[in-house]
């Protein structure tokens, strides 16, 4: 388990939020824990597996989860959607193209937009729609801690797959050299699996190493996730 915390109060009024990483299941899965220790307001980050460890970390804190956040809707990161809502009634977020499939385990759905700010509390989380692995893909980035959860859209020395039915490479490249490229360089990130030589790494240390990210053309990007260069 890790954790990351940034105290103290921006210059937004936004207070910095604790992030708790937990590996989940057989897949190498990370979920995370997101609380505002100023009012114990929490939530979960794609609840795959073994919902009832991360309401462990939940009960210790003192927290009362109010959100429950999707990267996207792939099995392995919703699989344990309908125990999390079950157990804390939450509100779902995810991208709209995601509603469909994220209703079928919560009733509580709602659409986030690009850019969208989502309150845990007096911190937030902002929704960065993040497609190439799937459409609807979205990370979360929390301004004042600094933290990115990237779900399947980036790993630690990789990135997610962009063969799966509806993936485009295109937009996957555009996604990481742009939109997460505009980040500050030492925001933490926070993958979607296990899959790296550490839990955690910084944007600035994967541009510098990360072979999804040095691919900075189509082709070169293509030829490394071992693809078809679209069109």
């Amino acid at each position: 388990m890790r954790l990351c915390c940034v105290a103290g109060v921006s210059d937004t009024g936004h207070t910095g939020l604790e992030v708790i990483q937990l590996e989940v299941g057989l897949l190498q899965n990370f979920c995370e824990v997101i609380g505002c220790p100023s009012t114990g307001e929490a939530a979960l980050v794609d609840p795959a597996f073994e919902v009832d460890r991360l309401l462990e970390i939940v009960r210790a804190k003192g927290w009362t989860v109010t959100t429950i956040l999707l990267t996207h809707t792939h099995d392995d990161h919703v699989a344990g959607l309908d125990e999390a809502f079950a157990e804390t009634g939450a509100v779902v977020r995810c991208h709209p193209v995601e509603l469909a499939v994220a209703g079928q385990f919560a009733s509580k759905v709602e659409p986030v937009g690009d850019g969208e700010d989502v309150a845990i509390g007096r911190g937030r989380m902002r929704a960065i729609w993040a497609p190439g692995h799937t459409p609807g893909c979205v990370c979360w980035y929390g301004p004042e801690t600094e933290a990115l959860i990237t779900g399947d859209v980036l790993f630690v020395g990789s990135c997610g797959g962009v063969n799966y039915e509806g993936s485009d490479p295109a937009a996957m490249l555009d996604t990481l050299q742009r939109k997460l490229g505009s980040l500050p360089e030492q925001t933490r990130l926070y993958p979607g699996h296990d899959y790296g030589k550490t839990p955690t790494s910084t944007l600035m240390w994967e541009f510098g190493n990360n072979p999804a990210l040095l691919a900075d053309t189509l082709s070169s990007f293509c030829t490394y996730k071992r693809v078809p260069v679209p069109g």
